[in-house]
């Protein structure tokens, strides 16, 4: 039996646990193993570490900038914030419906907990788990080419009903985004009818500091702690890497300065969000985070994270393919088509912006492949072909249709042909509110080992949001995850050790082994180890005296 738990929050009842006003506390026992090669096979040497685990309790003001805000994405968003702050219900021809956040995985979506005394599996809404953002706090603002206002560019992309849009267009259209940078060269010749709203300066480094007074005006008219940047823009071309011009932080603030060409928008965004201290996430497939980029937010101790939303057939991707590898099963040919109506497709239809998403789709089953040694030899991949065409009759809701083949037992084949109609942006908005939402959270929590006074944070590239982009962008020399199920389980399982829990194992000995092996909960475990204790949140994370 199983049930889920609608409680505001989880409070964990354990000695290595405290709470505070200000902090949740836990004493976390992280294993790890480390491999050594060898004549007879692997060496596998078992590795602990004892971490101290801080997660902030107060969850500030936060602000959210969205690159593209006139888009379908940004749009969407935004409508459906002021959907579920306001509990909007509106008929169609299935009968009454209301707002909800189906999709986001911080909203909509469980966490097992555990067994209660009579053995049911009891889950608790992840949101739960520790305090997390709640998106009718969230301020919105941001920039687009468009100068249409929020209301007209909802009723532009034809997303969401039309009962909907009508009580939303009030609210909507009291929203303008603000002008934006547009760099021809990078996007689609298609779009430029749409740029009349452009920001009016001479050169690049004007256009950084435009972009960077926008950051203060939001966050000092709505009095915020925090704001994050969202780039839910066109797909960009991808930039050339130079030495010189984009290699290192110091070369690509000079390129800026000098007005070097190759110097793509969606960077400058991410350069201008790093130098005001905002966390930058990048929706779209491009390469916005040069070496100088991610060099220069890591000075800056400031995360970044991407690339690409990850929200339907890609996903469908990640999951089947690890099944299928996991099972023993050979794919040796995946294609994938799709076809969509929206500016985005419209935007791909030009060459050089649908090779960046060709990239960040075709690399999703990489890492699996490399998995099995098995099944693939060294450098054998499946043919892999991803097709993406442009259909203005189906505006935003996108076709994709998929066929895999593999190889089977004895000489045999499987095929498997999917064919998948969803609605881009209703997949897209939720993906980008659990961004913002976890960035946020990230910002909060804090580590360090037995070995340091200090407290420490994540790395600058922020890879525990690989489930929610569809080439995650990980830290130098660490390995890439597409696996879907890796992927989430990293976000529940950070979750569960920020109040001290284990990560899920999926062995159930309670239920396996004789009961006799297993204690039972005593009544004095039932209230959590409370403290008055008071904490200094420095502004500096340090690690092992290592600035971060």
């Amino acid at each position: 039996m199983m049930h889920c738990s609608n409680s505001p929050s989880v409070t964990v009842s354990s000695d290595k646990v405290t709470y505070t006003d200000h902090f949740i506390e836990t004493s976390f026992n992280y294993t790890s193993t480390l491999i050594a090669n060898s004549v007879d096979g692997y060496k596998v040497i078992p590795k602990q570490t004892e971490l101290m685990i801080r997660t902030g309790r107060i969850v500030p003001r936060v602000g959210l900038m969205m690159v593209g805000w006139g888009g379908n994405n940004g749009t969407t968003l935004t409508a459906a914030l002021l959907a579920n702050k306001h509990g909007f219900k509106w008929r169609t021809k299935t009968g009454e419906h209301s707002a909800n956040w189906y999709g986001s995985i911080t909203q909509a979506s469980t966490v097992r907990l555990g067994t209660d005394k009579d053995g049911s599996e009891i889950y608790a809404p992840m949101s739960s788990l520790v305090p997390m953002l709640n998106p009718d706090n969230l301020v919105v603002d941001g920039w687009d080419i468009s100068s249409s206002d929020l209301g007209t560019a909802m009723q532009r992309a034809c997303v969401l009903d039309q009962a909907l849009q009508e009580q939303l267009l009030p609210l909507m259209s009291k929203y303008k985004p603000r002008a934006s940078i547009y760099v021809p060269d990078y996007i689609a010749a298609n779009q430029s009818e749409r740029a009349d709203n452009v920001i009016q300066v001479t050169n690049k480094q004007e256009a950084v500091d435009k972009i960077r007074l926008d950051i203060r005006d939001f966050k000092n008219k709505n009095n915020l702690d925090k704001v994050i940047i969202l780039w839910t823009a066109n797909t960009e071309r991808f930039s050339d890497i130079v030495a010189g011009l984009n290699d290192t932080s110091e070369n690509l603030l000079a390129s800026i300065a000098k007005n070097a060409s190759e110097v793509a928008p969606s960077t400058l965004f991410a350069v201008a969000s790093i130098l005001e201290n905002c966390s930058f996430i990048n929706g779209s497939p491009q390469n916005t985070f040069v070496p100088g980029c991610i060099e220069l937010a890591e000075k800056h101790g400031v995360f970044i994270g991407g690339d690409d939303f990850k929200s339907g057939q890609t996903k469908i991707k990640s999951v089947l393919v690890d099944f299928l590898v996991s099972a023993g099963i050979k794919p040796v040919s995946i294609v994938s088509y799709n076809h969509l109506g929206n500016n985005d497709g419209k935007n791909l239809s030009a060459p050089q912006q649908f090779r960046s998403k060709e990239i960040s789709k075709s690399s999703v089953v990489d890492d699996m492949v490399a998995s099995n040694r098995i099944l693939y030899k060294e450098g054998e991949k499946p043919d892999h072909c991803v097709v993406i065409k442009y259909v203005p009759y189906v505006k935003d809701s996108k076709r994709a249709m998929d066929e895999y083949i593999s190889e089977i037992m004895m000489g045999g084949h499987n095929t498997l042909v999917i064919h998948n109609t969803c609605e881009d942006s209703l997949l897209a908005a939720p993906i980008m509110l659990d961004l913002v939402i976890l960035t946020e959270l990230c910002t909060r929590i804090q580590f360090k080992s037995s070995g340091c006074t200090t407290y420490s944070s994540f790395d600058t590239v922020l890879s525990v949001l690989s489930y929610l982009c569809k080439a995650p962008l990980v830290p130098q020399g660490a390995p890439v995850t597409n696996s879907l199920y890796r992927q989430r389980s990293c976000i529940e399982n950070l979750l569960k050790a920020c109040v001290g829990l284990p990560p899920e194992d999926n062995l159930n000995f309670e239920h396996r082994l004789p009961k006799s092996l297993f204690g039972t909960v005593s009544s004095d475990d039932a209230n959590p180890k409370q403290s008055s204790e008071s904490y200094i949140n420095g502004d500096t994370l340090l690690n092992c005296g290592v600035n971060k």
